[in-house]
């Protein structure tokens, strides 16, 4: 059995898109994350060394999408996921990924990826 820590609602202002239009100002992109690791350690010792640091997890994330200025939100997407799961404890990593404003008619326009060690 995988425990989960779960990271949502993470807004961030990235160049994004493929239209000359998209790459002149930043967008926001809500970012959700999903790790899948072993708590069982940090459950029993109440200790963050035996816990991932979903703080820097957070921050590391943030920093990689308003730092970058890939075209589409599929790279955006494994770039976040290769980056989660460079931590040791994290085996999984699900990693959705939403940009409003981005259709004519839906609210917005998003995709999900899954992927392990």
């Amino acid at each position: 059995m995988m425990d989960l820590i779960r990271i949502r609602g993470l807004r961030v202002p990235v160049v994004i898109g493929t239209r000359p239009e998209e790459r002149l100002a930043r967008q926001t992109v809500e970012i959700e994350l999903e790790l899948g690791c072993d708590l069982a350690a940090a459950g029993a010792s109440d200790d963050l060394r035996d816990a991932p640091d979903y703080s820097e997890i957070e921050r590391g994330v943030y920093r990689l999408a308003a730092e970058s200025k890939f075209q589409l939100l599929e790279k955006l997407a494994t770039a976040v996921a290769e980056y989660a799961l460079s931590f040791p404890a994290v085996r999984r990593c699900r990693v959705a990924l939403e940009k409003p404003g981005a259709a004519r008619y839906a609210r917005s326009i998003g995709i999900e990826m899954v992927r392990e060690k």
